[in-house]
This record gives C-alpha cells, sequence and structure tokens, in this order.
C-alpha cells in the first residue's frame, strides 16, 4: 500500500514516515525521577505530568511515536507537533458498527455542535459525550475549521495543540482502517480545511485508505464528492487520484442521482475543471437534470448552483439559470448573507431579473439593510443597479443603512453602493445626510481608495447632482492620473468618458472653481463606444417606431440621422436629429397632414423642430 500511496504522490517518497522505537531513538524518551519512562502524553506537558486522569501505564518496549511532522510545503499549511496520545485518552470514539450512538444521539450531537460560537465550546461538548461516531468526529473537527477558518490560515494556530483535538487527530491515524467510508472523506476534508501538513502521518494514512477504497468502487456519489473536494485541497485540480473520483463518478447517469448527490458534484467541479470543455457531456446531463428538480432545491443548493453556473461560465444553461431564479423567490427571506450574495451576483453575471424576485427583495431588503453582512448588501445594490431597476424601497432603505454603517463598509463597498444610485439619478429623501457620509469618508480615507474606485464614486456623485468640488483637484493631478493610467500605454476609453464628465460638470457647474484643469489628452470628444456608454441606451422600441414613421414621412432614410455628436459631447440617442432645412420641414410637414402617414410622436417631433 505505501508503494502504491508514493507511486501515485512522487513527492510522498522523500519524506520518510519513520516508527521510532525509544530505546534506539536517538533522542529517548524522558523518563520520571523514579527512572520510568513518561509515555507521550506527559511530554506534552510542561513539568511531564501525565494529562491522563488514572494516569499512564509503564511504556512497553515496543511502543513507539507516531508524528504529524510538518513540511513547510506550501504557506497556506500550518504545523502541528507530534501527536502521540494514548489510545483511551479523552474523548473516544467508536469505531465499529457494534456500539455506534443511535441516529437521535448524533442528530442531537449534530445540533449542540452547530450551536457552538468557539473551539472551546467544541471542546467542551466532546468532553460531556461518552462515545463519538467517527462521523461525529469529523463533524466536530469541521466545526473548530468553520469557527477558525479565516483565508488560507488558523485565526489561532495554536487550537491544533490543544490535548482534544491532538486525541481526535491520533484516533483517526490509528484506526483508519476501521473507519467509515463517510467517516474517513469527511475526517480527511475537515484537516485539510484546518491545514494539517498533507505529508504527516495523519493526513498519509488517510489519503492511503480512501484510495484502497476507491479502488474498491464502493462509495456514494456523494462520499466520491467529499474525497475530491478534499484531494483537490491537498494536491490541486490535476492529481491522479482526482481523475479516477471524476471516473467513479460518471459510471452512474446524473438522473439516477439524489439531489443532495447532484449539489455535491456542482460543488466539486466549481474546483476541478481546469481546461475549457472538460466535462462538458456530464455538465450538460446534469444541466437538465438540474432543472427537472428545481422546485425541490432548498436555499443553500440554489446558491450553489448558480455560483457554480458562474465559475463554470456556463452562459449555454440559461434554461437552469431561469428555473433557479424563479426557486430564489420563495427563498429570498431565507438565504443566509453569503448565499443571496452569490445567487444575485449570479442574476448580475447572466444579465437576468426577474419581477417577482425583485418584488421579494423590496419586502426583505428593508429588514436586512441593517443587520447583514456589508458584501452582501453591496450586491444587492449592483444587482438593483446593473439591471436599471428603480425600486425607491430597496434604494432609500440602503441609504437609511449607509447613513448609521458606513464605517463598516470598505472603500470599494461605499463606491458600488454610491454608484448605483447615480447609475439610476435616484436622489433618496435622506439624500443630504448620506452625501455627507460620503463627504467624509472621502476626507478621512481617501488615500486608501483605489484610483478607479475614487473615480468611479466621484462620477456617480455628478451623475446625481452632487458636485465633489473639494477632490477634483486630487484627481485632475499628473500623479493620480498617472496611478489611474498603472502600466498599460492607453487609458481604457470608458475611464477616459468618466474623467471628461466629471471636468465638463465642475466647469458648467461650478465656475467657482479654480484647481487644476484636465490635460486635453484625457479628454474625449465623444461617449459613443462599442458595446458600452456612459449613456442611458435608446428603448430599442420606441427608437424603430420613431424611425419608421420619420422614414414613411420623409421618403428615405437619408434625411435625417441619429446619435447625433452635440457641442457639449453629448449624442441625441435618445430622440432624432432631423438635417432638414426649413422649407423642406414644412413641406414634409405638409404631406404628412394630407396623407397622415406618421405617429402622432413624429408629428410631434417634427412641429417642435419648425418652431
Amino acid at each position: 500500500m505505501a508503494l502504491k500511496l508514493i507511486q501515485r504522490f512522487p513527492r510522498l517518497g522523500q519524506f520518510g514516515i519513520q516508527r521510532h522505537p525509544p530505546v534506539a531513538s536517538a533522542s529517548p524518551l524522558r523518563t520520571s525521577s523514579a527512572g520510568q519512562p513518561v509515555c507521550v502524553a506527559c511530554l506534552c506537558t510542561s513539568a511531564g505530568r501525565c494529562i491522563r486522569r488514572q494516569g499512564c501505564r509503564t511504556l512497553q518496549p515496543d511502543c513507539g511515536i507516531r508524528s504529524l511532522t510538518t513540511i513547510a510545503r506550501e504557506p497556506a499549511f500550518v504545523a502541528s507537533s507530534s501527536v502521540g496520545l494514548h489510545r483511551d485518552s479523552v474523548p473516544r470514539f467508536s469505531l465499529t458498527q457494534l456500539h455506534r450512538p443511535t441516529a437521535a444521539e448524533e442528530q442531537d450531537f449534530q445540533q449542540r455542535l452547530g450551536s457552538c460560537s468557539s473551539y472551546r465550546q467544541v471542546f467542551k461538548l466532546l468532553r460531556s459525550v461518552e462515545i463519538l461516531s467517527d462521523t461525529m468526529a469529523a463533524a466536530a473537527l469541521h466545526r473548530v475549521a468553520d469557527l477558525e477558518q479565516e483565508g488560507t490560515s488558523l485565526k489561532d494556530p495554536t487550537v491544533l495543540e490543544k490535548d482534544t483535538i491532538r486525541a481526535l487527530c491520533f484516533q483517526l491515524e490509528q484506526d483508519s482502517g476501521r473507519l467509515t467510508d463517510a467517516g474517513l472523506v469527511s475526517a480527511l476534508l475537515a484537516c485539510t480545511r484546518l491545514f494539517l501538513d498533507p505529508w504527516s502521518t495523519l493526513m498519509v494514512r488517510l489519503v492511503s485508505e480512501s484510495q484502497d477504497r476507491l479502488d474498491r468502487g464502493e462509495m456514494t456519489v456523494g462520499q466520491l464528492c467529499t474525497l475530491g473536494q478534499a484531494m483537490i485541497a491537498i494536491e490541486g485540480p490535476g492529481c491522479v487520484m482526482l481523475e479516477q473520483v471524476m471516473a467513479n463518478i460518471q459510471k452512474q447517469a446524473p438522473a439516477q442521482w439524489s439531489l443532495s448527490d447532484l449539489v455535491a458534484v456542482y460543488r466539486l467541479l466549481q474546483g476541478c475543471i481546469g481546461e475549457d470543455g472538460k466535462y462538458r457531456d456530464l455538465l450538460n446531463a446534469m444541466h437538465t437534470h438540474a432543472v427537472k428538480v428545481t422546485s425541490r432545491m432548498d436555499p443553500a443548493a440554489v446558491s450553489v448552483l448558480l455560483s457554480t453556473l458562474v465559475i463554470l461560465n456556463q452562459t449555454q444553461a440559461m434554461p437552469l439559470v431561469i428555473s433557479l431564479c424563479k426557486q430564489a423567490v420563495q427563498h429570498v427571506p431565507h438565504f443566509t448573507d453569503e448565499e443571496l450574495a452569490l445567487v444575485v451576483g449570479a442574476l448580475i453575471h447572466f444579465g437576468h431579473s426577474d419581477h417577482y424576485f425583485v418584488q421579494a427583495m423590496e419586502k426583505y431588503v428593508p429588514t436586512m439593510a441593517f443587520t447583514s453582512h456589508p458584501e452582501t448588501v453591496t450586491k444587492v445594490m449592483q444587482f438593483f443597479g446593473r439591471r436599471n431597476i428603480l425600486s425607491p424601497t430597496v434604494f432609500n432603505a440602503v441609504a437609511e443603512s449607509f447613513v448609521y454603517r458606513a464605517d463598516d463598509y470598505n472603500t470599494s463597498q461605499v463606491a458600488r453602493q454610491i454608484m448605483a444610485f447615480g447609475k439610476l439619478g435616484y436622489l433618496p429623501p435622506n439624500a443630504g445626510n448620506m452625501f455627507r457620509k460620503v463627504e467624509i469618508i472621502l476626507h478621512t480615507r481617501f488615500s486608501h481608495f483605489q484610483p478607479r474606485t475614487l473615480l468611479n464614486l466621484l462620477h456617480a456623485c455628478i451623475l446625481v447632482e452632487r458636485f465633489p468640488v473639494n477632490f477634483v483637484s486630487k484627481v485632475f493631478s499628473r500623479y493620480f492620473l498617472q496611478q489611474l493610467q498603472g502600466k498599460i500605454p492607453r487609458m481604457d476609453r470608458l475611464i477616459l468618458s468618466q474623467l471628461t464628465q466629471l471636468y465638463m460638470t465642475v466647469k458648467l457647474e461650478c465656475p467657482f472653481y479654480e484647481g487644476p484643469k484636465l490635460h486635453s489628452k484625457y479628454r474625449v470628444k465623444s461617449f459613443l463606444m462599442s458595446g458600452r456608454s456612459l449613456e442611458t441606451p435608446v428603448d430599442t422600441h420606441l427608437y424603430h417606431s420613431v424611425k419608421n414613421g420619420l422614414i414613411g414621412l420623409l421618403g428615405a432614410r437619408s434625411y435625417f440621422g441619429s446619435k447625433v455628436l452635440t457641442p457639449y459631447c453629448y449624442t441625441l440617442a435618445s430622440s432624432l436629429a432631423i438635417f432638414l432645412s426649413m422649407d423642406s420641414a414644412r413641406e414634409s410637414t405638409l404631406k404628412w397632414r394630407t396623407e397622415n402617414r406618421a405617429s402622432a410622436f413624429v408629428r410631434l417631433i417634427i412641429n417642435n423642430m419648425i418652431i
């Protein structure tokens, strides 16, 4: 088995997994004052005192120390000291099927575990339970990871030195062969979430045992997904074992999976697809099946599927996106902050919105704007802004909460929220208080803003006629403009358009401004851009209605034009500019009056032009 593991993981051969006899060891075990050898558990205390309640037995000559060796392979993994507690150290858990806790006991344990708010409470719960199953032990490790994970490390790395967690790790290491499939893969995943060294004895044993179980081909789809996630954390998406996991998963058609299995595979695919088109047939089959079972999905499942579709950029799966959006309507009040952020982020990504979803959000946002995570509130505002949905109920609630909790927001979140107000040109009832808060943030945290973020914020302010005169001088400075451009040879045209509009607004609305001007090389003469524009796009139906009426009235498309540039850099896109002499205009109007071939809206345009 060791040979097979070393062959699958070449780097593993570089590290020896040794069993050191205490007598022949270069560093013999410490002995007590009476000359008796002290157990490994005793070595873990400062004075060599035994931590077991009933003392320790004399060590046998053939016993040894199994250690969780730590290797600085990646900065994400932190070191843990050797684990050598006695097998009967507290806590203990059952590995056999004969004396497992009942289903009710396990459920009660899971509920109590979920209520723990610190790793100390988790350890206290473990010490209060007489016997644990392997799945309960793994769940405890997962809960510690939930509470202690912070990015790619633990908030308090010393948590791995606590006696309770070391005892659990030792028992998992010693009895890995007797763990159930579910307990084995769950424990392995929990160890990766705690950033244990991948080449420690515990991790190597769990991986080796998982490989054996995988070769037997008896794992369920859900267990395979858990194993796959663990292997991604250890070796990345290109490991051989993950390929075998995916092969086993595909032995069964998605239509035969349970809903939980379907969600688990979607979650796994978020991290294991590194090549374009990989598992395309599997994904298409999953999308087809998912549409049929969407109505049975809970909030977590809806969130997972939508976020997976975004990560994999499944633009061809719009029927599934629409179906998930409809299902999300009834879950809006029940989403966690993270889940709701993922849902609205997915709808932004796919450019989709639903009338009933918007109504549900209008009911929910006033209840969460003051308490939800800052990023969730910001994502909600981005959704309404990007989808051009003006909801006074939502915007007023967020504006009120902004005044009271703006200090909780980072600079990016502040800018993105104000951008939604600017995009839709909406001023809430408390606009004065809100923009005073924005000004305070700009004064106190100006240096914290990224150049592009600052420009977006100031540009949004002028769109709602709030003119940031005190800050434009810094924006027009050569230093700021160099930062804004960065290392690219030419500045993005959208940025230049924002700078131009900011400059034009200050010149027109703030004649008393005497600060530096925007250099001409940073100005544009037209805001028209292919694919995107700072100007509100004209309504397609209205445009074609007017255009067709004018063609019928004037006789040809060449007599008028649209999207005409004005001397003020704006374009006439929402109304049509007609290039006709007054005589031809009157003649055309007379023709319309006699033949009645144009709409009343076109007549209004022509009459206004003549006047």
